[in-house]
């Protein structure tokens, strides 16, 4: 059954129609067996809660307020803390992070990425705040190590870490953040500072630096500074009562298979923090954090940094040698921890079945959560449908 909320605004009748069957007809224990879509422009808001919570006959019925783990959809809210300390004077954008991360000071780099941990040259610089924000401070995922015939040494030693950065996150298994720093130090970088764009790692790293920069740890600051300010009541890196969170499914050729349960992974507080991909959260959290960033920011962040999360912060140089798959900023860019698109719209998805939109030219977001994984690099078509729909029921 859809639930929905409409009040004044440009979102057509019609158009809300088309958008309902655009997420009905994904819907399925083969398919996509719950999610919430939430539409908001302006003041109006309009949700669709969908399916169960769980596959089979047992599953509970999705509802607005379900919890769903949000995976890398986490980025941006990071990035947000991270500049909210920048705004404080805490930290700056161009200072090195080793006053705060001494584990990251004087690194040395691979080579070759591929190459052995031992083939290394100095780096040219220190690692910048700046550098972790835009995904450009020499570590982290790219597509070639995924593609190559025999793995890379620095992911067999960053797994044998349980660093969890290279691949999907793993809260169960992923230990302290002065450990888990600790490992990354231990470890070459891929790249020079600066050099390139690489995946995800650059998030977790945030989380530690607001921590110690804070000198409070990480789920505390952002319940201090973000969520409770916000209204995010639900939003934490654990889900508090499991018996709301959705059940995760892996997509394989013989259907949907069991990945997390409410009582796993997410479901008790994990020892690291996981600023790149950790949080559960809901799609009126969600929502609240996108109207903070739609109203430039106030009353907890300002407008200037608002400006340079959502704004295209890589030199063609650093896209050139980047991306997740071919073709990646083909019409898309990187700000601080998220996609910034060429039409000013910009947010991020996660891998675990989520996304979210924010177009500030049409005081538009579009949040779609799912319990479904993700079961390539790009976003799934239950994603592209509810925000194609969303559009075309503009006014």
């Amino acid at each position: 059954m859809a639930e929905r909320q409409s009040g004044q605004g440009g979102l057509t009748a019609g158009g809300l129609a088309r958008l309902h069957a655009a997420a009905e007809q994904h819907v399925g224990d083969e398919r996509v067996p719950g999610l919430v879509a939430l539409v908001a422009q302006g003041d109006q808001v309009h949700v669709e809660a969908l399916g169960k919570l769980a596959v089979g006959a047992g599953g509970a019925p999705v509802a607005r307020d379900s919890l769903f783990r949000i995976a890398s959809t986490t980025k941006p809210i990071t990035a947000a803390a991270t500049m909210m300390l920048v705004d404080d004077g805490v930290i700056a954008l161009d200072e090195p992070v080793d006053r705060l991360l001494p584990e990251l000071s004087a690194r040395q780099v691979l080579r070759r990425p591929d190459g052995p941990l031992d083939d290394t040259t100095p780096a040219e610089r220190a690692i910048t705040v700046r550098d972790l924000l835009t995904f450009t401070f020499g570590f982290g995922s790219a597509v070639e190590m995924f593609t190559a015939d025999a793995p890379w040494p620095v992911m067999q030693a960053e797994n044998a870490l349980r660093l969890a950065t290279l691949g999907p996150p793993d809260p169960a298994n992923q230990p302290d953040p002065d450990t888990w720093i600790a490992g990354l130090g231990t470890l070459p970088l891929l790249a020079q500072p600066g050099e390139r764009w690489l995946y995800n790692t650059g998030a977790s790293v945030l989380g530690v630096l607001a921590a110690r920069a804070s000198g409070m740890p990480y789920p505390e600051f952002l319940r201090a500074r973000l969520f409770e300010p916000l209204g995010m009541r639900d939003t934490a890196f654990f889900a508090a009562d499991p018996s709301r969170l959705a059940t995760s499914y892996l997509p394989t050729p013989d259907g949907l298979v069991l990945f997390d349960p409410p009582d796993g992974a997410w479901g008790r507080p994990p020892a690291f923090a996981d600023g790149a991909a950790g949080l559960v959260s809901t799609a009126d959290d969600l929502l609240a954090f996108a109207r903070m960033l739609l109203r430039g920011g106030g009353p907890l962040l300002s407008a200037d940094s608002v400006r340079a999360m959502t704004s295209d912060q890589l030199t063609p140089e650093q896209k050139a040698r980047g991306g997740l798959w071919p073709g990646f900023f083909t019409g898309r860019s990187w700000g601080f921890c998220q996609a910034v698109l060429a039409n000013g719209s910009y947010g991020w998805d996660g891998g675990k079945g989520t996304s979210w939109l924010v177009d500030p030219g049409h005081d538009l977001a579009v949040i779609v959560l799912t319990q479904r994984m993700f079961d390539g690099p790009q976003t799934p078509q239950v994603h592209r449908d509810i925000q194609a729909a969303a559009y075309a029921a503009l006014g």
